[in-house]
């Protein structure tokens, strides 16, 4: 199985080489537009997405910050902060606009946001989702399952 990590960083891709390797190749975009462009060239079975991307240059996150900004009464600093935590959400809808329909596997935990996770999976399924302290065997199942193993 070949899984995508969208991480803005590199702590998931370490992470997941180390501990879950065997059986899995691991492969990282730094971004929602790099990891688009890797996509298209095919070859992934499943995409892990990182929610929160706060180390991204601007001209890297997805979404339109000066729509944002009008939601903030103008205030580009509060739209970038919630560009920043919402940067999964925006990438997954961006693969799903592109006719990606890989399973996706986001690291979020919507466990106390039920109504939100409903409307996620509905809108842009096939997803899942794990807390950041998932542990190896979680993540092996949620992409098992996610892939239809």
């Amino acid at each position: 199985m070949r899984v995508l990590i969208i991480e803005d960083g590199s702590e998931y891709i370490e992470t997941m080489t180390r501990f879950l390797g065997e059986g899995i190749d691991w492969e990282r975009a730094g971004s929602g537009p790099a990891g688009l462009e890797r996509l298209a060239r095919g070859g992934v079975d499943a995409v892990f997405l990182d929610m929160r991307f706060d180390r991204a240059p601007e001209g890297e996150l997805l979404g339109d910050p000066v729509e944002v900004a009008d939601r903030f009464n103008g205030d580009r600093v509060q739209a970038r902060r919630f560009l920043e935590d919402h940067q999964g959400t925006y990438i997954l809808a961006a693969l799903r606009e592109a006719g990606i329909t890989l399973p996706v596997v986001l690291s979020y935990d919507f466990g106390n946001e039920p109504r939100r996770w409903a409307r996620l999976s509905e809108r842009f399924g096939p997803a899942a989702y794990l807390p950041d302290n998932a542990s190896p065997a979680d993540v092996r199942r949620a992409l098992g399952s996610s892939v239809g193993d």
